[in-house]
């Protein structure tokens, strides 16, 4: 069986468990989103353990009353993975499966927290709503202080994220401006053996981690000299 076949069976199966509980309404929808899907595989766009949470989440979000497309474009440089759309509202949901480029090996804590506070400055600013989706094996090393109202920030809050993001990401640099409006409001526990979502405060996600000895708002030291 080929890799594209393999994957087209993997979605084909999710489905049948997403929509043994759902209205025609809700399977269509989720067919659609397959069926697109399957269009990105053949173009090399996306990988499966990626697309099985993007389907659970959208039936989540599907169930909730938003209108949901997937790997959607929100500028020239950027697209998110889920974008969802209610009344006049929008949120945004990007997934994390916890994957380390080969060449970041040496530094995954670093690489890993810097990434995901780029993602929370970057894509929060297209978004009413901005949420992280992880699956329940993977804990988010996000920085605590993008957890925090806008309001309660200091500047050295401020400039440490930008020195670590400027390790990383400089086409183009984060600005303070950024970083100073940025939040994550959602994490979403993805759960693809029980085709389950679980909501959960960025805070209590974070306290709840840490009582498991996950060390947050991380910076070495090369990168705050």
């Amino acid at each position: 069986m080929s890799n594209r076949q393999k994957f087209e069976q993997d979605l084909t199966t999710l489905l049948c468990r997403l929509t043994s509980d759902s209205s025609s309404e809700v399977e269509n929808k989720l067919n659609m989103l397959k069926d697109w899907l399957i269009k990105l595989q053949k173009e090399n766009v996306v990988k499966i353990n990626h697309s099985v949470m993007e389907l659970v989440c959208a039936k989540y979000l599907i169930q909730k009353g938003f209108e949901v497309q997937i790997e959607y474009p929100l500028n020239d440089i950027l697209t998110c993975d889920l974008y969802a759309i209610k009344g006049y509202g929008n949120l945004v949901v990007e997934i994390e499966t916890g994957y380390i480029p080969p060449e970041n090996a040496l530094a995954p804590l670093t690489y890993t927290t810097a990434r995901l506070a780029s993602k929370i400055i970057r894509y929060s600013s297209f978004s009413g709503k901005f949420v992280l989706g992880v699956p329940p094996h993977y804990i988010l090393p996000f920085p605590q202080t993008l957890a925090k109202p806008p309001r309660n920030r200091s500047d050295q809050e401020i400039a440490q994220i930008k020195r670590l993001c400027d390790v990383y990401y400089q086409k183009p640099p984060i600005t303070d401006e950024e970083i100073c409006n940025a939040r994550i409001q959602e994490i979403y526990i993805i759960d693809v053996d029980r085709a389950k979502v679980q909501e959960i405060d960025p805070e209590a996600y974070l306290r709840r981690a840490m009582q498991k000895g996950v060390v947050y708002d991380y910076v070495p030291n090369n990168v705050m000299e």
